[in-house]
């Protein structure tokens, strides 16, 4: 089982006991170090004292469980208001949102496509930009997320 696995499968109770719910896990290398991040969400959105009271809970258990061999720095975060959709879950429960998809190769000479999140199925992601819906492909997403318009 895959470190963010873990500790998604502990974490998570803990969260939504602390009235938030789970948004992801991520386990990632930058420079030298390590970060193990828990993003959190909540109805009217978190703040500050929710992420102490989430890292106050969960870090104890870290040190009980000890999923990562290597010393790593643990930080718990809002999911945001810009955040990656991910899981078929995150595109159904933002469908009919503005999102920003990213390519990994320039479509039609662009890489960055605004729209309105209008379809997801097995990867492929439709969206509705200006008059036309464009449909991409899995392998040519690299990253969706939700867009603030003001």
């Amino acid at each position: 089982m895959k470190i963010t696995e873990q500790v998604e499968a502990f974490a998570k109770p803990v969260v939504e006991e602390k009235g938030c719910t789970l948004w992801d896990v991520e386990y990632v290398r930058e420079g030298s170090e390590r970060y193990l991040r828990l993003y959190i969400d909540k109805e009217g959105g978190v703040d500050i004292s929710d992420c102490e009271a989430v890292h106050r809970a969960i870090d104890p258990i870290l040190d009980e469980k000890d999923p990562i061999a290597e010393s790593y720095h643990f930080e718990v975060c809002s999911a945001g208001l810009e955040r990656a959709l991910k899981r078929p879950s995150d595109f159904l429960q933002f469908m009919g949102s503005p999102i920003l998809v990213k390519l990994y190769r320039p479509r039609n000479g662009l890489k960055e496509f605004p729209g309105i999140l209008r379809g997801y199925e097995d990867g492929c992601v439709t969206v509705e930009a200006g008059k036309e819906t464009i449909t991409f492909t899995k392998s040519e997403v690299a990253l969706v997320r939700l867009r603030v318009e003001f």
